[in-house]
């Protein structure tokens, strides 16, 4: 929640929450799918590497799984701390100025937040550029590293997208949305 509409905070009050508005239950759906297959292969992979360790069995490439899906958690749970307004912030500062400075600020923080991002995807692309036609793989399970790129690549983009609509999205009451 932008600092503009969260008021005074005392010091040892937990931040404000921002309820989930920004959509339908299919941008929800987008957006929580990645993070959630994810976290299932995750810990189904680990579960059972460390299960066969214990019996005998050992699961090839459990590692691999793992971080494959580290990109599907972590590219979801940037966006949906994007679009819920859940990044860290410092109210030490915005809890002292007036509702219209502090939203000032929050839309410089955003601005850099939107170029910051603006950057990764910049670099992602080019990465993937020069490695698209080489078919990177992992060694073990041929797991092709493109597809993991891109999907890190549409989720900077979005990410850059949702700050820069952040930081010039019109005032309304004297508060930032």
């Amino acid at each position: 929640m932008p600092p503009s509409e969260a008021g005074p905070i005392a010091p040892d009050s937990p931040a404000p929450s921002r309820p989930v508005s920004w959509g339908s239950r299919t941008a929800m759906l987008a957006a929580y799918t990645p993070g959630a297959l994810g976290l299932v292969l995750a810990a189904g992979s680990d579960a059972i590497a460390v299960a066969g360790r214990h019996i005998g069995l050992h699961l090839l490439g459990s590692i691999e799984i793992t971080e494959a899906a580290i990109v599907l958690l972590s590219t979801s749970a940037m966006l949906v701390a994007t679009l819920d307004f859940h990044h860290a912030s410092v109210h030490m500062l915005t809890a002292r100025l007036s509702p219209v400075n502090a939203g000032r600020l929050a839309r410089v923080a955003a601005l850099f937040g939107a170029l910051l991002f603006i950057l990764l995807a910049l670099g992602t692309a080019r990465l993937n550029a020069e490695l698209w036609n080489g078919f990177e793989q992992t060694e073990l399970l041929h797991i092709p590293l493109r597809w993991l790129r891109a999907l890190w690549l549409l989720t900077t983009i979005a990410i850059a997208a949702l700050f820069l609509r952040r930081a010039i999205a019109p005032v309304s009451g004297g508060a930032d949305a």
